[in-house]
């Protein structure tokens, strides 16, 4: 039996992980193309079992016997403790499974943890998520939440913030958000029930910022996220429309992360950033001087809870 799921990799927001779990072994992907297989040793106790119970991010336990890329299998040489025979027949059961296998795999981890806004106590930032409601206490009683920083991806500033000589807007909108959730910040647990009537910010943000200029200011790092938030699971009609339009100006970005998108809205548009992502990777590159430089546009822009006391 193989459990496939997937869960967003936090903090901050930035992706998600694939994952395909035998009792013994598992393959994870980050990307839905090359997949790691890794095999999990049991001590006779059934303590495999105990440790994959506590989740993929907090076991370390596993050891990296193959890889699979562009659909070609490369076995590892196995450390001479381990069952070579049985390491193979997990491999080859995983190998087969991906083969016919439908990406991405329905997301798992619907308990979240949320920073709360300080005036209402409402889920205002989406900070750690896991699969289990065991795997709870192994977390950080954290208050703070971490926007993707300016290394990873960066958002441009204006002409006027760059005069003025403006942080990142990467660094603002945390501080923003940070000042939102109140000088005491406080953070929750909760679960995702269907059959409930509160929300989440769909975006794993609050975006109703009242201020013109806070609310431009999360919509910039939004709409420079959308290359990622597209695949996120369970958006909106009006949230996805919104984030394709935005994720054209990063083309490439768009490709890289297409196999993890759930779903699309406008496959005709969808199509046409792939190709004009392909065209880019195979223009050559102009070398830069002082009178001529590149120029390449910056790289890719309700559901329901149970709190858990």
């Amino acid at each position: 039996m193989i459990r496939a799921y997937s869960q967003r990799m936090l903090p901050p927001y930035y992706g998600f992980v694939q994952i395909a779990e035998s009792d013994r072994a598992r393959a994870v992907s980050f990307d839905g193309m090359g997949w790691d297989i890794q095999y999990l040793p049991d001590d006779g106790g059934g303590a495999g079992q105990k440790k994959r119970a506590l989740g993929y991010a907090l076991d370390r336990s596993y050891f990296p016997v193959a890889k699979v890329q562009r659909h070609q299998l490369t076995p590892y040489v196995f450390p001479s403790f381990l069952d070579a025979s049985d390491i193979t027949a997990c491999i080859d059961d995983l190998v087969a499974f991906l083969s016919t296998a439908q990406f991405p795999f329905p997301a798992a981890d619907n308990f979240e943890y949320w920073l709360l806004d300080g005036s209402d106590e409402s889920p205002l930032a989406l900070i750690f998520s896991c699969c289990d409601e065991s795997q709870i206490s192994t977390y950080p009683n954290c208050t703070a939440w971490t926007a993707l920083p300016h290394s990873k991806m960066k958002v441009a500033n204006t002409a006027m913030e760059k005069a003025r000589s403006e942080p990142p807007v990467n660094d603002r909108f945390q501080r923003l958000v940070a000042t939102r959730a109140g000088s005491k910040p406080r953070a929750a647990w909760f679960e995702r029930r269907r059959d409930e009537n509160n929300t989440f910010p769909g975006l794993l943000v609050r975006e109703d910022w009242q201020d013109p200029v806070q609310h431009d200011l999360c919509q910039r790092y939004l709409s420079r996220k959308a290359p990622r938030l597209l695949m996120l699971q369970g958006l909106s009609h009006d949230e996805r429309e919104r984030l394709e339009i935005a994720a054209r100006q990063y083309a490439v970005e768009v490709d890289q992360y297409f196999p993890l998108y759930p779903e699309v809205n406008d496959r005709q548009r969808m199509s046409a950033i792939r190709v004009e992502a392909r065209l880019r990777r195979e223009t050559p590159q102009t070398p830069k001087t002082d009178s001529s430089k590149v120029k390449t546009a910056d790289t890719p822009f309700s559901k329901d809870m149970r709190i858990l006391e």
